[in-house]
């Protein structure tokens, strides 16, 4: 129906317009915080506005329902403003049709959200840590299916699995001599960080290598120096809440508890852009030419938050 178009047309050019804004806005806010690393360990302003650009697909992700609301807002109050709303009820529109035309606007929001948190956004975000490790060190790190490798001077960490506590688990570490020859294999069930570039480990084994033969000794505990930090593993230890849904139902032999929660917000949060759409409802119906529609929005706005923040408080 030309109702339909219309209506829709106008709730999507005025979301995508906000989304936008919004994303511009945090994004320039996340440029402000990253100026803090440059001029460290050859970190500059290109890195910066980089790494702010990788990260903006997750804004989006995270914005797009209150960019769906306050547009909705805007055009449904728009609207009533102009008496175009009063048309389309002469004309026959019903309130379940109105209703029927915002949840088809929503399945689109719904679909359009999916994909960013499930296809665009985790690998950027992953995309933009590695960027801004390797812009702010020599170190070189890869993820296989045996773990995660981290290059550290004349030495080569495997680690198979961090938790969501950053523990290690699954430690190898190879190390080799001025001549490239092999010196040391350490082994550790578990790994914590302790202090700047120092781990705990417990259960280690190392075998050394020499011109007699290989020695083998083990120990309950030990500390290991390395450069190997929490914010080099967060660049595969990626946040839960940043994973997409296929990464959730592959993980295994991990405490499940963060995930659990994370996967369940992921699953749900789509449908945050349907709850907008409800709360925007109202104010198509809300008749009013005495300049009232700004107060109107604010008050959705608020809505909106309220609910944002408190889907955020349950989830903690």
């Amino acid at each position: 129906m030309i109702y339909h178009r219309y209506i829709s047309r106008e709730i999507f050019a005025s979301s995508a317009l906000v989304t936008v804004a919004f994303v511009a806005l945090f994004g320039f806010f996340d440029l402000i915080a990253e100026l803090r690393d440059v001029g460290k360990q050859g970190y500059e302003y290109r890195h910066a506005a980089f790494f702010v650009l990788l990260t903006l697909p997750g804004r989006a992700y995270e914005l797009l329902p209150i960019g769906v609301l306050i547009g909705s807002l805007s055009a449904l109050t728009q609207f009533a403003k102009s008496s175009e709303m009063t048309v389309f009820r002469a004309s026959g529109l019903s309130t379940w049709q109105l209703q029927a035309t915002l949840l088809r606007v929503g399945l689109v929001f719904m679909v359009l959200t999916a994909l960013f948190g499930e296809v665009i956004a985790p690998p950027a975000d992953q995309a933009a840590q590695q960027f801004k490790l390797q812009a702010r060190s020599n170190m070189a790190a890869r993820e296989f299916r045996s773990g995660v490798w981290v290059k550290d001077g004349k030495s080569f960490i495997n680690v198979r699995d961090v938790n969501v506590n950053g523990e290690l688990l699954g430690v190898r570490v190879f190390e080799f001599d001025d001549q490239f020859r092999l010196a040391y294999v350490r082994e550790a069930a578990i790994g914590r960080y302790v202090r700047q570039s120092t781990w705990a480990m417990e259960d280690v084994k190392i075998v050394a290598f020499s011109e007699s033969g290989a020695q083998k000794s083990t120990m309950e505990r030990d500390q290991w120096t390395y450069g190997l930090s929490p914010e080099l593993l967060s660049v595969l230890l990626v946040s839960p809440e940043r994973m997409s849904v296929a990464t959730y139902l592959g993980e295994n032999q991990r405490k499940t508890d963060g995930y659990e929660i994370a996967l369940w917000k992921k699953l749900v949060f789509p449908f945050a852009n349907l709850v907008m759409l409800i709360f925007a409802l109202p104010f198509a119906f809300m008749h009013d030419r005495r300049g009232n529609a700004g107060v109107k929005i604010f008050a959705g706005v608020m809505l909106g938050i309220g609910f944002h923040m408190l889907n955020g408080l349950f989830g903690s």
